[in-house]
């Protein structure tokens, strides 16, 4: 047959020569997927804008200025979700900065009761769209509710120190100054329980640590059942070096632990300037606060209990040392 012209090429078998590295970028490929939202086609983009729109035109809409930074510069500013967590925590009085409501909500009587409330305490009532209430939320389950929660004002623990210790030798507070001291406390309902037993035994005040330390959250606020508003919550950024500070002053700094050295009823310490410093459950006070404490007292308890909680262990000392001061 004829090849009408052409020439058959024959194909050699074997390796072929390669590009020498011209072509390694397009084998690198175009790094991870974006995020459903920050890819332009996509639906969670423009719901993204939607809302974001919305809450710029919004009057009076909380901004995120004086909120803490999370990772990537995210707004953690604390929120309480939920319907029967919204209305409880408006039950108890817990402050707040606006009550977001989904839009076209179904009502119930948590709904309902929690609108009542945030009306009666003149507490904002935005209307919001459920991808921003999905970002606030961080997809937790708000059942269309979200109580947004201001940061708290925490007090300098030297300057509440000094205030108290003034006031008391002026003679505008009846006792001795009375502190309780927080040491690797991480549990917000051990904190809230201890501010209500300072509140009920006339303490002046909580310190906690910057790090590694609680802090007064929602839940703090809710088991505190509204003592939080009367107690002051201190902030030392340094706890060691509070407490050597705290006894320049002339406060007696007692440490709570099982092994102590005095029994909690013979504790002759009582009607002076004290500050009671309490660990956690597991680890109990760390080697640097027991040495700094000028006693380490001891609560009697029955054998076969091993340890009391904290909360418990702070209400019971403040209970013997106040009826100490009122039998003085």
């Amino acid at each position: 047959m004829a090849n009408n012209g052409r020439r058959s090429v024959k194909l050699k078998k074997g390796p072929t020569v390669g590009t020498g590295g011209h072509g390694r970028k397009a084998l690198e490929g175009k790094g991870p997927t974006p995020k459903a939202e920050d890819r332009p086609y996509h639906k969670a983009h423009k719901n993204k804008q939607l809302s974001e729109r919305s809450a710029a035109k919004r009057p009076g809409a909380p901004r995120n200025a004086g909120a803490r930074s999370g990772p990537k510069g995210r707004a953690t500013e604390e929120v309480v979700t939920g319907r029967n967590s919204v209305v409880e925590a408006l039950r108890a009085g817990i402050p707040a900065k606006a009550l977001h409501v989904a839009i076209r909500i179904e009502m119930d009587d948590r709904v309902k009761e929690s609108l009542k409330l945030a009306a009666e305490r003149g507490i904002p009532l935005l209307e919001t769209g459920k991808p921003e209430l999905d970002r606030m939320t961080d997809d937790a389950i708000h059942q269309g509710l979200v109580l947004q929660i201001p940061p708290y004002e925490y007090q300098d623990a030297y300057e509440l120190a000094e205030e108290t210790i003034d006031a008391w030798k002026k003679g505008h507070v009846a006792n001795a100054p009375l502190f309780v001291a927080l040491d690797g406390i991480t549990d917000p309902r051990n904190l809230g329980a201890i501010i209500r037993s300072v509140s009920a035994f006339s303490g002046h005040g909580v310190i906690v640590p910057e790090r590694r330390s609680v802090g007064v959250t929602a839940s703090a606020w809710k088991t505190s059942a509204g003592a939080a508003v009367r107690v002051p919550v201190a902030r030392a950024a340094n706890l060691n070096n509070t407490l050597k500070a705290f006894k320049n002053m002339g406060i007696y700094v007692l440490g709570l632990d099982g092994d102590g050295d005095v029994s909690l009823p013979d504790l002759a310490l009582a009607t002076e300037p004290v500050c009671i410093v309490v660990g956690s459950e597991g680890k109990g006070l760390s080697r640097l606060v027991r040495e700094n404490c000028d006693q380490i007292v001891s609560i009697p308890i029955d054998s076969a209990m091993e340890s009391l909680n904290a909360s418990m262990a702070v209400g019971i000392s403040l209970y013997e040392i106040s009826r100490q001061r009122a039998a003085k």
